[in-house]
């Protein structure tokens, strides 16, 4: 599943235990699965995160300087 039909579906949980409608195992079901849905779209997002570059000039010839971009940084 992609991260944003587990975004999607996170949502969805979400909205259903806020209505407080369900029975106790089916809302231990559905926070099971919000919090594994959680940790892969957390993991997902630190993968992507040590991939993005931040664009820092251009050389001569108009091609990109890049370098890692570390949120820190920018504090």
């Amino acid at each position: 599943m992609d991260f944003e039909k587990k975004l999607t579906r996170l949502e969805e949980i979400v909205q259903k235990m806020e209505r407080g409608e369900l029975q106790l195992d089916e809302s231990m079901k559905l926070f099971e699965e919000g919090v594994k849905l959680s940790r892969d779209c957390q993991a997902q997002l630190t993968k992507a995160e040590a991939q993005v570059k931040k664009l820092v000039g251009t050389d001569g010839n108009g091609k990109a300087i890049t370098e890692n971009f570390d949120p820190a940084d920018e504090e």
